[in-house]
């Protein structure tokens, strides 16, 4: 079961990381940072997050590798995904949305952009669980 407004960022800059991390705190978001793509499952497993925010161009493993690689894995498929990044052409957003992510935010963004983008993915989320069966 995933943490309530627990986010996950995965971002190989540490400075847009930062900035994304303090703009989610500010809001009341507990946001968790990762700079290494290939450790994005290891770390879902121990910090449990309601949302993952990635980067595209990262090395090793690129954002729009591995949102399909998480969305084929059924344990972690349910897990929204908003891409965030520089890659800003409509083909790019195109390929993102294929992958599986539900957002696609561009660099640079605002504040208020960032907060929009997590909220709205957020409260989809809520609504689709209100309708869901309890769990026993």
């Amino acid at each position: 079961m995933s943490v309530p407004n627990k986010i996950l960022i995965v971002d190989d800059s540490q400075a847009e990381a930062r900035i994304m991390q303090a703009f989610l705190e500010q809001a009341g978001f507990w946001a968790v940072a990762l700079s290494d793509a290939r450790r994005i499952e290891e770390v879902l497993e121990v910090e449990r997050p309601s949302m993952i925010l990635l980067d595209v161009v990262m090395p090793d493993r690129n954002g729009f590798q591995a949102c399909r690689e998480l969305k084929a894995q059924p344990e972690y498929a349910h897990i929204p995904i908003v891409m965030v990044t520089s890659k800003n052409t409509s083909s790019d957003q195109f390929w993102g949305l294929q992958q599986g992510a539900e957002g696609y935010l561009v660099k640079p963004f605002t504040r208020e952009q960032l907060l929009f983008e997590v909220s709205r993915v957020i409260g989809k989320l809520q609504s689709n669980n209100m309708g869901a069966a309890p769990q026993k």
